[in-house]
């Protein structure tokens, strides 16, 4: 019989972790429950998932759980029934917490529980957006319809920040190298030099003297305890941004900050737009879909005036008042969802704010990638010079004296 690892909590509310025999997933959280327990994350223990899978680590997982909306879609689009759909593409899963997770879900799809609940336990595959659209096609009759409309959102979205990871690539690539060329030059080759600068009594210049002291820092203890403080420094701020006002505070900074403040805020109403399109194409209620919207841009700011414009919904008002007073989005932006409310035509105005959006800031980030380069390697070459400067000088000097 199969073993399944958990976390569940118990009657104390407190975590628990362990291990449990059953035939499925399902099973063994049904078993967990007849034990008082509220299993938050059950997952099969196989030699394959001993550790993490190959494709999580590599950052797949968006894209596995994309091409299996898509081939799902299809098939039910054939004609064929979910249930079915669901145990033909577990065979094609290769990555086998996704593969357990889906095995889990048919089996309670095959009990009578809904699609969307039972993906509503695997947060970690599918977000609040997916679980929100197949609830919509579900009620709707539509599921096929929602599960091709969500499968085009992620791809979309996954491409985005692939364009994002190759085009920021090259500088940090670039920066590492520069950084550990100047940390080996410091480290090893330096004090080697002037050692021996030092045993022939020459006089060392104030760059010579400078760069030993550096290098004498850099392998001494308080390298160590430097090191130590800026990871002490990191370790505080993870759970600084962990809290609600902590997050508040690094999302309105990051909004604020010279130069990528505006970036970043095209990036995020770029992403509402979006959303929000996606899930109003749905069926989705306008409350509805804010409310799903709130808990999805990514920056906390956005997210509040989001959750405000729903507030003020409810209460007869427009969406994009409160957008436009919570400083996220610009006047013209706030005047053209206020035409799409208007004229009817809301989700294609968001589509098109996106699609700017979209267009607007890659140029900014290809303009920045190009002016990243050459200043990295500017930024190299003057260190590198000056540690030739720094070496060679004393040596000419001595080379002088003794002629």
């Amino acid at each position: 019989m199969p073993r399944f690892s958990y976390t569940a909590i118990g009657m104390n509310r407190k975590a628990q972790k362990g291990t449990i025999s059953a035939e499925s997933a399902f099973s063994a959280r049904k078993l967990l429950r007849s034990k008082g327990l509220h299993p938050t994350d059950v997952e099969m223990i196989t030699s394959e998932t001993a550790g993490r899978s190959l494709g999580s680590m590599l950052g797949n997982k968006k894209k596995a759980v994309a091409e299996f909306t898509k081939e799902l879609a299809t098939m039910l689009r054939a004609g064929i029934k979910l249930t079915d759909a669901l145990s033909v593409l577990i065979q094609q899963i290769g990555d086998p917490q996704l593969k357990n997770a889906v095995t889990d879900i048919r089996d309670r799809v095959v009990t009578g529980e809904s699609f969307a609940d039972s993906l509503d336990e695997y947060d970690a595959y599918f977000d609040v957006i997916y679980v929100s659209m197949m609830r919509v096609g579900e009620v709707t009759g539509t599921l096929e319809e929602s599960l091709s409309t969500m499968a085009g959102f992620m791809e979309k979205q996954r491409q985005l920040e692939e364009k994002l990871t190759t085009v920021m690539m090259y500088p940090a690539i670039l920066f590492t190298i520069c950084i550990i060329v100047v940390l080996i030059i410091m480290i090893w080759f330096l004090p080697l030099i002037t050692e021996e600068l030092v045993k022939i009594g020459q006089e060392l210049p104030l760059s010579t003297r400078f760069l030993m002291k550096t290098s004498e820092l850099l392998t001494s203890f308080w390298a160590l305890a430097i090191l130590g403080g800026l990871f002490g420094i990191g370790w505080l701020y993870r759970r600084l941004v962990r809290t609600e006002r902590g997050s508040l505070l690094r999302d309105t900074l990051l909004l604020s900050m010279p130069g990528v403040g505006p970036l970043i805020k095209q990036r995020i109403v770029s992403r509402f737009a979006s959303t929000l399109a996606t899930l109003l194409g749905s069926g989705m209620s306008m409350a509805e879909s804010l409310k799903v919207v709130s808990q999805v841009t990514g920056n906390r700011v956005m997210g509040q005036a989001v959750g405000q414009a729903r507030e003020r919904i409810l209460s007869g008002s427009d969406i994009a008042t409160p957008l436009r007073d919570s400083g996220v989005i610009g006047p013209s932006i706030s005047h053209m969802i206020t035409v799409g409310e208007k004229s009817g035509e809301l989700e294609q105005m968001l589509r098109m704010i996106s699609e700017n959006l979209e267009a607007e800031s890659d140029i900014v980030i290809e303009r920045l990638s190009k002016f990243v380069e050459p200043l990295i390697i500017v930024f190299m070459a003057g260190i590198i010079g000056l540690i030739a400067y720094a070496t060679m000088m004393p040596i000419i000097k001595f080379s002088v004296t003794q002629f």
